[in-house]
């Protein structure tokens, strides 16, 4: 019987050492004594001996065996577990990266497999590892997570469990050698493992789940058709119109939010379901702005029913409060109609609503001016036909009114009526049809030549015919400015959405916004001018009290007073245009313009300032580290050698000839050092400043490297080269080569078992060479690989009398400075492997490409 798509259960921790392998584990067993059939598919002890306790008794699907670059690699058997058809297979580190040559390139595929075959699986992931807080956790560890897993993966899982665990309490898992090897808990605890980082990875860990849950939430609701309210978390929705009163509603929705802890904050603006009519563009984009800033979300849905709309939202949102503003409109209209506040608050039910006063309450609303649906040429042509036209077709009709019944006539009056409705508009087709009933009237009904009316009848047709005629007149003249607005509306989304892609194709924005306002409009210039001091009464035209910020087009405008039309952005801002009077239609568009520009302004100085701070951030913390090196680690071989040069010359001692050759080499390992440390700081400092000299030519790798091993003295008896004799000439200082590989050696040695080699080899790959420094030692975990680069690092290392770390950074800052490129690897079996490229030397013969391992 075959069986449908398993469920997946997935631990999320918020760091390592949490316990999400181990309540993997334990749900395992809890599953196996109830009579489950469960297999381990691959679990990662990492020699936590209470995880290899429960794995004691367990059945362990065996891996699959993979050789990759000469060594053996251990792989979850994806096949063997499908094929043993356990109920529920536990796998472990769900973002983990195969072996290059494993069916898939990531465990998770692997899992989908697994359950595509009907097998429950329980996995295990920390929050860092997903694709969408990579760069968050980035910022906040200062590590790049290289193995991550879609968001979507651990979305569609039946359940997501958090493992959680104070910042304290790990720390002290860790102290006591719980998480980590004792001689990397020190080095971990003063990096990654910080409370700070701790605690910002916990609180993401505790959002992401948060939002699931609200997910689950909605999802649960929908299913059930659930509309109440569910009161489970304060959210706050505050309704905008785009009017003055919005600032002060968003600002006290925030404070109402903000009286819960948690809360959401949520803003909505209705537009209407034909997209011809909206708030102020830069009104609505200046109260997105206030919203975000103080931490909420803005919305905008369509709906004719403005009040429906609202509680819809509100509704579908879960929201607890709505906030609204008291009526701008006046008494009279609000006896008329009941209005958006009162019709929103009797519909509510459970949902709060909060009626907000503010300083425009029945001032009426602020009506946009009126645009005119025909052009000056057609009004014209609709008036003279009008009254011109209605007496014509009297004539025509006069010698016939004695043959021609009035029903005939009124037709053809209505029909002259809608010609000049389609010509001129409402007006000259209102006047037309008052003329063409007065004609009716006094030529064409009994008794004629006469104002009066002797059968009732012919009353009615007439005064049908004038409110047939009143009410064509209306619906053509809505017709024509519904037209001319949609045709104006249509423009204005194109001009913004060719703006919107102008800015995003990566173009300077601010540049980019006034370039594309003045061609549009076909401007001479646009200037945004900002105000120097504090706002006078009479500096409009002074153009002291003005600055440029920024131009496109001719002659700039150099004070508002001189511009042809200007948009007052703020308090200090002002877009100036000069070329051309624009129509009040252009003067939506104009404002949003001017909003963006705002916006643009703000993102370019916030930018230039983040690149001013970088360098001096950058360099105070290379100070503060110069000044610890020279403080501590100067001090340490300067003490070494000052005691070794004092007790020399110490008479009051015969010092055998042993002891004077023991103390002289003391003296001369710590000159050494102090040597190496002096030369590592100032290579450094040229580095950072952009001064180190270079003197690049074509370099044999079997000269350098035999000198750099020699150079490794007492050390040089623990290095195995292994060069080919037909290795091209590189590219390379050869000072500064020697000077990469001595650093790499002596940490690669550092590193490395006594009893173990390291291994230097070389070899050519297309159109550069690759030296590998292979140590055997504990290796570093992949996420550490960027930071091993970062200087006065030493990681994993607890002697402090060693160096300032400077060395790997040093040795990567050389090798791109030679157009080369530093990289750590993993050795195969255990260890790390640097990977120095340079590139080959022109003058080197063609040989045929060498494909890589």
């Amino acid at each position: 019987m075959s069986r449908g798509r398993g469920r997946l259960r997935i631990y999320l921790g918020a760091a390592p050492g949490v316990g999400k392998t181990y309540m993997m584990l334990c749900e395992g067993r809890r599953r196996l004594a109830r009579g489950t059939d469960v297999v381990v598919a691959l679990v990662e002890a990492h020699g936590r001996p209470r995880t290899a306790e429960l794995l004691e008794g367990m059945e362990v699907v065996p891996r699959a065996s993979m050789l990759h670059r000469g060594s053996v690699f251990t792989e979850m058997d994806v096949d063997a577990v499908i094929a043993r058809r356990p109920s529920v297979a536990l796998v472990d580190e769900l973002a983990h990266t195969n072996v290059p040559g494993s069916r898939n390139a990531k465990r998770w595929q692997d899992i989908e497999e697994i359950l595509d075959a009907g097998i429950d699986v329980i996995s295990t992931v920390n929050i860092q590892h997903l694709e969408s807080l990579n760069d968050v956790v980035e910022e906040i560890t200062g590590v790049v997570q290289r193995e991550t897993v879609p968001d979507e993966v651990v979305r569609r899982a039946d359940q997501v469990e958090l493992v959680d665990m104070a910042p304290e309490a790990l720390r002290r898992r860790m102290a006591h050698g719980n998480v980590y090897a004792p001689e990397k808990v020190d080095a971990a605890l003063s990096n990654y493992f910080r409370v700070g980082n701790l605690t910002a990875l916990r609180e993401l860990a505790l959002l992401w789940v948060a939002g699931k849950v609200d997910d689950q939430l909605d999802r649960y609701r929908a299913e059930h058709g659930i509309a109440g309210t569910w009161e489970a978390r304060e959210r706050v929705v505050v309704a905008l119109s785009g009017g003055p009163e919005g600032d002060t509603l968003v600002r006290r929705a925030a404070r109402i939010a903000g009286r819960s802890k948690g809360a959401d904050l949520l803003a909505v603006h209705v537009t209407r379901a034909d997209g011809l009519a909206g708030a102020d563009p830069a009104s609505t984009a200046r109260q997105r702005t206030l919203v975000e800033d103080m931490g909420g979300t803005y919305h905008q849905v369509v709906g004719d029913d403005v009040p429906t709309a609202l509680l819809d939202f509100a509704r579908g949102v879960n929201a607890t409060q709505l906030v609204l503003g008291a009526s701008r409109r006046g008494r009279f209209a609000q006896i008329l109609s009941r209005g958006v506040g009162v019709t929103t608050t009797a519909r509510s039910g459970s949902i709060d609503v909060h009626m907000i006063t503010h300083d425009r309450v029945r001032r009426g609303r602020d009506r946009a001016p009126s645009r005119a649906a025909l052009t000056r040429t057609r009004r014209v042509a609709g008036w003279l036909l009008a009254i011109l036209g209605l007496p014509l077709l009297t004539l025509a009709l006069h010698p016939f009114r004695d043959g021609v019944n009035l029903p005939s006539d009124i037709l053809l009056f209505l029909l002259m009526v809608v010609v000049v409705a389609l010509v001129g508009g409402m007006w000259p087709a209102v006047t037309a049809a008052v003329l063409g009933f007065l004609l009716l009237n006094y030529f064409f009904t009994a008794p004629v030549d006469r104002f009066t009316i002797a059968d009732p009848e012919n009353l009615f047709a007439l005064s049908v015919y004038v409110l047939v005629a009143v009410m064509v007149s209306a619906v053509v003249d809505v017709a024509a400015r519904r037209t001319r607005e949609a045709a104006r509306a249509r423009a204005d989304a194109e001009v913004l959405s060719t703006l919107a892609g102008h800015v995003l194709r990566g173009e300077h924005a601010l540049a980019s916004l006034l370039a594309r306002l003045r061609e549009t409009f076909g401007l001479a210039s646009v200037t945004l001018l900002e105000r120097t001091g504090e706002q006078g009464p009479d500096d409009q035209s002074d153009p002291e009290a003005w600055r440029i910020v920024a131009t496109a087009g001719e002659v700039p405008c150099t004070c508002p007073g001189g511009a042809d039309t200007d948009v007052v952005i703020d308090e200090r801002l002002v877009l100036a245009i000069r070329g051309r009077l624009l129509e009040a239609s252009d003067r939506r568009v104009l404002e949003a313009f001017a909003a963006e520009a705002a916006v643009a302004l703000r993102q370019d100085r916030l930018a230039a300032e983040a690149e001013q701070a970088r360098p001096l951030a950058e360099a105070d913390r290379m100070r503060t580290a110069l000044l610890a090196a020279v403080s501590h680690d100067l001090r340490t071989p300067l003490a070494s050698a000052k005691a070794a040069v004092e007790s020399l010359r110490n008479t009051g001692i015969d010092w055998s000839p042993q002891d004077r050759e023991e103390l002289l080499a003391t003296a001369d390992e710590s000159l050494a050092k102090l040597d190496r440390l002096v030369a590592n700081l100032l290579d450094m400092s040229r580095l950072q400043a952009g001064v180190l000299g270079l003197r690049l030519e074509p370099t044999a790798l079997e000269e350098i490297v035999p000198r750099a091993v020699d150079d490794l003295g007492p050390l040089s008896s623990r290095i195995e080269t292994d060069l080919s004799v037909e290795l091209p000439e590189v590219v390379a200082d050869q000072a500064l080569l020697e000077r990469i590989l001595v650093n790499l050696m002596s940490n690669a040695v550092r590193y490395s078992p006594e009893d173990r080699k390291v291994l230097v080899k070389a070899g050519e790959y297309g159109d550069h060479v690759e030296i590998r420094v292979v140590d055997r030692g504990t290796g570093i975990p992949p996420d550490a690989y960027d930071r091993v680069f970062m200087p006065f690092q030493r990681l994993g290392d607890r002697d402090n009398h060693t160096g300032v770390g400077l060395g790997l950074a040093l040795s990567r800052g050389l090798a791109e400075a030679m157009a080369g490129t530093l990289l750590p690897d993993e050795t195969p079996g255990g260890g790390l492997t640097m990977i120095l490229t340079l590139p080959v030397s022109s003058r080197t013969r063609t040989r045929p490409e060498v494909e890589r391992p």
